[in-house]
């Protein structure tokens, strides 16, 4: 084989391996790397040489979880873009990617994810019982936007909890109250007899209690308080 010929063969040898699928050990650490450190320019490129959006940390968690979880938003936003990545796919815990841009309030991340089609109303725990457990400034908005996507308000977790016994005790008292406003039923027990009310005594939130109260008045006007 004459020198021009081996060279042509390596340059087209070359070009092939640039073209392959992206699947080495080295690139699968640095796409998780990248995912940690935000660092959507490396997943761009990841992603453009083959690498698999849908890739699994090694805790099984898809990497559209993993990037929403930490809040590395600008990854998210380069992985809701391709359009192999499968929003649907779901982490040992059944938890969904809209599930986790709702808790942490990542509104456009939740936008992009119901306009894909991600389910609203998903079976067990859902996006809005996470919203309403969030500590997020966007966590109103973020609660808004669900229901007007006709996410069901007095959904139950499989323990029977609802998103308004969720906001009333680990999230804002006025996603409480805004789902209160919403027609949120204080009257619902889960399966160990807890209302909303207990919920809310629990975290000591006094006045919200009189609130839930007083939304249990004006449902059933002639029962009395609890």
């Amino acid at each position: 084989m004459t020198a021009r010929r081996r060279l042509l063969l390596l340059a087209s040898l070359a070009s092939l391996a640039l073209l392959a699928p992206v699947a080495s050990a080295g690139a699968y650490e640095d796409f998780f790397k990248a995912i940690e450190l935000d660092d959507d320019r490396t997943i761009a490129d990841l992603l453009r040489r083959g690498f698999d959006p849908n890739a699994r940390d090694s805790h099984r968690q898809p990497a559209i979880i993993v990037a929403l979880d930490k809040d590395s938003r600008k990854v998210a936003a380069v992985l809701l873009a391709n359009r192999k990545l499968k929003v649907e796919a779901r982490n040992a815990k059944d938890e969904s990617a809209l599930m986790m841009a709702a808790l942490r309030g990542n509104l456009e991340a939740a936008r992009t994810l119901i306009a894909r089609d991600a389910d609203v109303n998903k079976t067990g725990w859902t996006p809005l019982h996470y919203a309403a457990s969030g500590s997020a400034d966007t966590a109103q908005a973020m609660v808004r936007l669900l229901l007007e996507h006709s996410a069901y308000i007095d959904a139950g977790s499989p323990n029977g909890t609802t998103p308004l016994m969720m906001a009333a005790q680990y999230g804002e008292i006025d996603v409480a109250r805004l789902l209160l406003q919403e027609g949120a039923d204080p009257t619902i027990k889960n399966q160990l007899g807890l209302t909303a009310a207990d919920f809310a005594r629990k975290a000591e939130r006094d006045g919200l209690v009189q609130d839930i109260v007083r939304a249990l008045q004006q449902q059933r006007p002639n029962k009395g308080q609890w």
